[in-house]
């Protein structure tokens, strides 16, 4: 029995290649299907802008299958390190070929004013040869790019959008040798050298725009804290590299730090600026207990910290993950792009052909017949096709990152530009899914006696302390230094301040949301707590009215409980389902011709995130919720909602733009070029501005969010 055989019932495993050769929707159609035609393949997935696929497979299969797999189709790859690294930007390898074809080209069209000024005789042929010795080489140099894709294709006996350039400058640069040779009146050297200029041009802003696209993530990453101070075993402190933290150490972050990996605090109280991954600019509260992540900055006092999490386990490695396979999935525009590629190649090989049979029965002759046949290869190259989805998806992704906005999946954008019927669970998502202290009752307490419930509510992981303590925190108190103090499980904490007994306790009322805060000698004080509502609910649930969605509550919870979120929003609502019955309402919805937008948090909200047309899930969901949604949005806000279906509803908008700029580019450009009207310089400047007008039309999404 084979490895791959014994290995079914395990759970598949991830492996991340970079394969920098990728530069177009052909390329992504032609990686995935080469990985997954691979026996023990679950999925691959491409990244086109981070230039990268991420292979789902069976615990048997060794990397160098799948680079083996690759390298059958012409892609070189090689395995990504697990510190993340960057994928090695394609701007560099593009710069020598451009100078060198801006050089030759340069110094080529000096040689030909001569002949443009009338020269002839021995003088033309003179400047021809010396076009030729200087135009050659740089053709050759500055053509390496497009002649090795070619070449690497064709040794397989496949096709690529470079073979057909590859044969225009080939065929352009023969041509013109052929009439320096002969001493003929034209050389196309300036030509063909002006036409890799353009080509390259094109290329280099392409890979930088891709670069630009997603140095979200490179940035996001260069936010984590190269390392920590770390208490040893034996109480000294030591320095220690992000890479080597592990689990279970304890790290001492001062103020103004940034933590390098996530972990729970185990001593002292701050606030956090969490704005890198909420957005959120005012600093959270944290006391002992609470979780703290990797890249979020201690803004006020020292911390000790237990690491949980490191290196790439941390919540600041998850979200680079998000943000990397966001936009990279095959969307029903996605897998047209691939389609149009696929037959790219044959069909302009076919017509470059037809143009130039149909020239030559025309009696143009082969000169003017290969000219135009040049120029039809050229024009017909399918970039923009290609770029039409992956740019406007990647742009769109990284503008909701901005706004802490995870898009999970990049064609979720495309189903969630559709949504008709949003249903929002209650507790977690349409409230914050925390206990919240009233105003009133802190207000209440004297400075003395906030003091005293900081100082207890510090010692306690319960819920309501912890709140207590986070909005006392909030509220600028100091805690009290409290002595010996004692918890008792059910029933409160108590303790000594200044010599007094004191006691945070269940109050002897049945309000289970709320303590009672006694100091011998003085009154007893009732804090009451709630689970409020998210802020901008309102108008969240406006906007969303506004883009044409209808909303709805759908929870789990008692209907006391849902009446109330009810009557406070103003929206119908259902109470007591289970997982069950949330599929159920999705599914009659879905039946009735809606597109459903579920948005829940826990883990009786899974199948229905996933049984919806599309779902979000807040940051604090479980594990669950935010596996099973598409998006995750990182801050408290509501307004995540509207912004991300108004996100959405703007990125098909400009997808839709952008395939009829590129086909009404090719409908155009196609038969003047047939007709014998366009060069092949003017080809290479018409290919390579319809790339650029779609790259800047995907661009204006970059306030997608907003």
């Amino acid at each position: 029995m084979s490895a791959l055989a014994q290995d079914v019932s395990d759970p598949p495993l991830e492996t991340a290649l970079i394969v920098p050769g990728m530069h177009c929707a052909g390329c992504m159609g032609k990686v995935e299907r080469a990985l997954q035609a691979v026996p023990g393949v679950v999925s691959a997935r491409v990244n086109l802008s981070a230039r990268q696929v991420r292979v789902m497979h069976l615990p048997g299969m060794t990397v160098p299958q799948l680079v083996a797999a690759l390298e059958g189709v012409g892609f070189a790859s090689q395995p990504r390190g697990e510190d993340m690294q960057a994928t090695p930007s394609a701007v560099k390898g593009l710069l020598a070929p451009l100078a060198v074809a801006g050089f030759g080209m340069m110094n080529v069209m000096l040689l030909s004013v001569g002949n443009w000024s009338g020269a002839d005789g021995s003088t033309r042929h003179l400047f021809h040869w010396l076009s030729a010795l200087i135009g050659v080489p740089a053709i050759v140099y500055a053509g390496r790019p497009f002649f090795r894709s070619a070449f690497s294709a064709l040794r397989r006996g496949r096709t690529n959008m470079d073979v057909p350039i590859s044969i225009g400058v080939s065929l352009a640069t023969a041509l013109s040798l052929y009439e320096t040779f002969t001493g003929g009146h034209d050389a196309w050297f300036d030509g063909t050298l002006m036409l890799l200029l353009f080509l390259l041009a094109g290329r280099a802003l392409d890979a930088a725009m891709r670069d630009r696209a997603r140095a979200g993530v490179d940035a996001l990453l260069r936010q984590a804290a190269p390392g920590a101070t770390v208490i040893t075993a034996d109480g000294q402190l030591e320095w220690v590299a992000a890479r080597d933290l592990v689990t279970g150490a304890v790290m001492r972050v001062a103020a103004g730090e940034r933590l390098a990996a996530d972990g729970e605090i185990i001593a002292g109280t701050s606030g956090i600026d969490q704005s890198l991954l909420t957005g959120e600019s005012e600093p959270q509260a944290v006391v002992p207990g609470d979780t703290v992540h990797a890249g979020t900055l201690n803004r006020d006092a020292p911390l000790d910290v237990r690491v949980t999490a490191a290196g790439h386990d941390t919540s600041l490695a998850e979200i680079a993950r998000l943000m990397e396979s966001s936009g990279q999935a095959r969307s029903a525009y996605v897998r047209i792009a691939d389609r149009a590629s696929r037959i790219y190649a044959p069909a302009v090989h076919a017509l470059a052909l037809l143009s130039f049979i149909g020239w030559m029965i025309a009696g143009a002759g082969a000169y003017q017949s290969i000219v135009i046949a040049i120029a039809v290869l050229i024009i017909t190259c399918p970039c923009a096709i290609g770029l039409a989805v992956p740019v406007a998806q990647v742009v769109a992704c990284n503008a909701l990152m901005r706004c802490g906005i995870m898009v999970k999946d990049g064609s979720a954008l495309e189903r969630l530009a559709r949504i008709d019927r949003a249903l929002i669970d209650k507790t977690g998502s349409l409230t914050m899914g925390q206990p919240m202290p009233d105003v009133s009752g802190l207000a209440a307490l004297s400075a003395d006696e906030a003091a005293v419930a900081l100082g207890l509510a510090s010692h306690s992981r319960h819920p309501l302390s912890r709140a207590l303590a986070a909005a006392l925190i909030a509220s600028g108190y100091r805690a009290a230094q409290i002595d010996h103090v004692s918890e008792e499980p059910g029933y409160g904490l108590r303790g000594q301040w200044q010599g007094v007994d004191v006691a945070l306790r269940r109050p002897d009322s049945a309000a289970t949301s709320a303590v009672a805060l006694e100091i011998t000698g003085g009154p007893v004080r009732l804090i009451t707590f709630a689970d409020r509502l998210r802020p901008d609910h309102d108008e969240a649930l406006r906007q969303l009215k506004g883009l044409g969605v209808e909303c709805s509550i759908l929870s789990g919870d008692n209907i006391r409980a849902v009446a109330e979120a009810s009557r406070a929003t103003g929206l119908t609502a259902q109470a007591n389902a289970s997982p069950s019955d949330k599929c159920d309402a999705v599914s009659r919805l879905q039946n009735a011709g809606r597109n459903v937008l579920m948005v829940g948090d826990g883990l009786n909200d899974g199948p229905a995130l996933a049984a919806a047309n599309a779902s979000i899930a807040p940051g604090t969901a479980s594990d669950v919720g935010r596996q099973a949604a598409d998006l995750v949005f990182l801050g408290d806000s509501l307004l995540a909602l509207p912004s991300a279906v108004r996100a959405a509803q703007r990125t098909m908008r400009v997808v839709r733009q952008n395939f009829a700029l590129a086909i009404g580019y090719n409908v155009f450009a196609v038969p003047l070029a047939i007709l014998g009207y366009i060069t092949p310089l003017l080809a290479a400047i018409a290919m390579s501005t319809s790339s650029l007008i779609v790259i800047a039309n995907s661009l204006r999404l970059i306030r997608a969010a907003r």
